[in-house]
């Protein structure tokens, strides 16, 4: 089979990785939304069933058919909405499962129609790469700023990164990672207590539709799910040059939602973070077979749907610190890479700057991430800028 003919160290190492940082940066995010809406340890479990066989299903299946790394996971901002929206509102499970499906329609028709794809389409090539860059560089300072709880722990792991990079760049964020583990085991800081012995079973929610849930936290769930994860994951695919069918991918994860919604599946989406770490360089240097890296994320995402205690609990015992580490060393690259081409063009670098910073701030408007915020100041910039120039060159 051509996906083993292509399938490397690195790109494994990566669809790992990326495993790794989706799991332990937002498993407790899910884990909240859940029980805000009055979940049962049962459906806790159902949830993380839901958000593991929903998105590797669709990373999966895609990217071997167009051998392209297609990365879809879960909407960690849209987690924290619901969360907070359902904690203020007092709403209900089977209220929440139907407001989930409810954004799921919105997510599909915007897929449909074409219209989220003609609006990234008119989004410069410069401002996207700030986006990416923005989104991306706050992994990377979170990882520098793990050295004030382990200093040793990071301190080693970026020494093992910079020889890596030097002497055996394929593979220096396996060498990383093992670094890490080993540094960390050393310290006793390896939580194996976290761990427990139990399959996954998924527990379906009859749902409830009230106006008052569509309200507070379907539409917020769409507009966020929109502009903080799917609006991210295009600009990734654009910086590192892969041409997708964005539509028809937004319209399989609105469909991926609706159909695991019952079961915890919140927001299906596409991913900027981890899609940045398989589609990067450090990934492969052949870009034609990265697409494996995407499908061993999916097969770990099944495999953590399955198993979803265990595997939970394993990615659990790492320490917070070795997982932000591991996710900013393997980002430098794409973060690099976002920053040389957002500030390539003199008549576009102030804009791209501008993106850049608002992304990075983390501002959040109305509900809506830093990320939609981010292209909005530098789009107004951009025209501000750039308005009436080619015009008013013409005149006498």
């Amino acid at each position: 089979m051509r996906v083993l003919r292509d399938l490397s160290l690195s790109t494994f190492t990566a669809g790992v990785v990326a495993v790794l940082v989706a799991f332990t940066s937002s498993v407790a995010v899910v884990y909240q939304a859940a029980q805000a809406l009055g979940a049962t340890p049962a459906q806790v479990t159902s949830w993380i069933w839901a958000i593991g066989i929903g998105p590797g299903l669709c990373t999966l299946i895609p990217s071997l058919i167009l051998k392209k790394p297609v990365m879809v996971a879960w909407s960690t901002p849209g987690g924290a909405v619901v969360a907070t929206a359902a904690l203020a509102g007092g709403f209900s499970m089977a209220e929440g499962i139907g407001a989930f499906i409810l954004s799921a329609l919105l997510i599909t028709l915007a897929g449909a129609t074409g219209w989220f794809e003609r609006v990234m389409s008119r989004i410069p090539i410069a401002l996207a790469s700030a986006l990416l860059a923005g989104v991306l560089a706050r992994f990377a300072l979170d990882a520098f700023s793990a050295a004030r709880t382990a200093p040793a722990l990071v301190a080693v792991m970026l020494l093992v990164y910079l020889l890596a990079r030097r002497w055996a760049p394929r593979y220096a964020v396996v060498l990383t990672l093992l670094a890490g583990i080993a540094q960390a085991a050393l310290d006793g800081r390896m939580q194996w207590s976290a761990v427990t012995l139990e399959l996954a079973r998924p527990v379906f929610t009859m749902p409830a539709f009230t106006f008052s849930a569509f309200v507070s936290i379907a539409l917020p769930l769409f507009i966020v799910t929109m502009a903080s994860q799917n609006l991210p994951g295009v600009a990734v695919m654009r910086t590192t040059g892969y041409a997708m069918p964005v539509s028809r991918l937004i319209t399989m994860t609105g469909l991926a939602t609706l159909v695991f919604a019952p079961f915890g599946g919140y927001a299906i989406n596409l991913s900027a973070i981890t899609a940045a770490i398989c589609m990067g360089r450090e990934a492969h240097e052949d870009p034609d077979k990265r697409y494996t890296a995407a499908a061993v994320c999916g097969v770990f995402y099944i495999l953590i749907g399955l198993f979803a205690a265990v595997i939970t609990g394993l990615l659990m015992a790492f320490p917070q610190e070795l997982v932000l580490a591991i996710a900013g060393l393997a980002l430098l690259g794409s973060i690099g890479g976002g920053l040389a081409q957002a500030l390539a063009h003199d008549g576009q670098r102030e804009a791209a700057l501008i993106t850049f910073l608002v992304t990075l701030s983390g501002v959040v408007l109305g509900g809506i991430g830093s990320a939609f915020w981010g292209v909005v100041a530098g789009s107004m910039a951009l025209f501000v800028q750039q308005y009436g120039r080619k015009t008013l060159a013409k005149e006498p």
